[in-house]
């Protein structure tokens, strides 16, 4: 299986962030999006993963500028997440020139709308699961309910997503190590390519991930910004 790096450009008030634990109060900046898109793109990055946070909050989006800005500054593919709770604003986004939306809340609220998606848009739409001890985050992370990550990638196994990009919430931002265990347990029950999130250190986490050879690839977030993790390392693995 091959493993893909995604470095990540999350999203708050049209500036880059990262967040500890999606804590919209621990917001550490780090400047431009499309200055940051540049970067990636330069390094080598085959893909972009981006994340309006205001619009998961709003449900709705909420850094448009931001992001058409990002697809102005890159020549890579970039998936999008984060306030995309409708037909009519996956298809804006496609229609932007994303090639890939994530659906989290919507997924997990709705997922006959879920399944509508991928049918419309084959390989276009991935799966967002937000796990905070092991049960699925809604809305921005502030919601969590009583479905188990398992349960709900199980209920859209079917769906035909593109991917589904699994997130430990309590190590999101941390630097602490991504939960390789967790990751590989869901991906050794599905046949819809899993991508990790959350906690990644260093390269040993990429290695850990990429060894179990049923995780799909990883979302790399803080390690790049504070420079534990070079992007040549990142490619590297």
């Amino acid at each position: 299986m091959s493993f893909t790096p995604y470095p990540a450009i999350d999203l708050k008030g049209g500036q880059v962030v990262r967040l500890k634990r999606g804590d919209m109060a621990q917001a550490t900046v780090y400047g431009d999006p499309a200055t940051q898109a540049a970067a990636f793109d330069a390094a080598g990055f085959p893909w972009l993963h981006v994340v309006d946070l205001d619009g998961a909050f709003a449900g709705r989006p909420a850094n448009a500028e931001a992001v058409r800005a990002i697809l102005a500054a890159t020549t890579r593919p970039v998936q999008l997440g984060g306030g995309i709770r409708d037909m009519a604003t996956v298809e804006a986004w496609l229609s932007a020139g994303i090639a890939r939306v994530i659906l989290g809340s919507a997924a997990a609220k709705n997922p006959d709308f879920a399944r509508e998606a991928c049918r419309a848009f084959p390989g276009k739409v991935a799966i967002g699961i937000d796990a905070r001890d092991g049960f699925v985050a809604t809305e921005g992370w502030a919601e969590t309910g009583t479905l188990t990550a398992l349960d709900l990638a199980l209920r859209l196994e079917d769906a035909g997503a593109a991917a589904i990009i699994h997130t430990d919430i309590d190590r999101d931002g941390m630097l602490g190590g991504v939960n390789v265990a967790a990751t590989a347990a869901l991906a050794g029950r599905l046949s819809t390519p899993v991508i990790a999130s959350g906690g990644v250190a260093g390269r040993a986490d990429l290695d850990a991930l990429r060894a179990t050879g049923t995780i799909a690839g990883v979302i790399i977030g803080r390690a790049l910004y504070d420079g534990r993790l070079t992007p040549a390392e990142a490619l590297g693995a």
